[in-house]
């Protein structure tokens, strides 16, 4: 008998695996927009706030939500935690 995968559980659970993945880089994130407020730096200011926002944004990536299969959810990496 096959294993029948829930794919609604397994997309949330990939979800909260982003999220604590992402906590410590909008911490990060935190942590250098204070330096940028500090030093008035208003173009490092908007970087860092697109950013976060890609960072928020990451568990509505498409190659998390079009995933079909339970293989493709677990190679999925939203574009915002590539290289991060």
């Amino acid at each position: 008998m096959p294993i029948i995968v829930n794919m609604q559980k397994a997309v949330e659970i990939k979800k909260d695996m982003i999220r604590t993945e992402r906590t410590p880089l909008l911490a990060a994130l935190d942590i250098e927009m204070m330096r940028a407020i500090e030093s008035a730096d208003t173009t490092k200011q908007s970087e860092i706030s697109a950013k976060k926002q890609a960072l928020r944004d990451a568990t509505k990536d498409p190659v998390i939500t079009n995933a079909i299969t339970p293989e493709e959810l677990k190679a999925a990496v939203p574009a915002a935690l590539v290289g991060a």
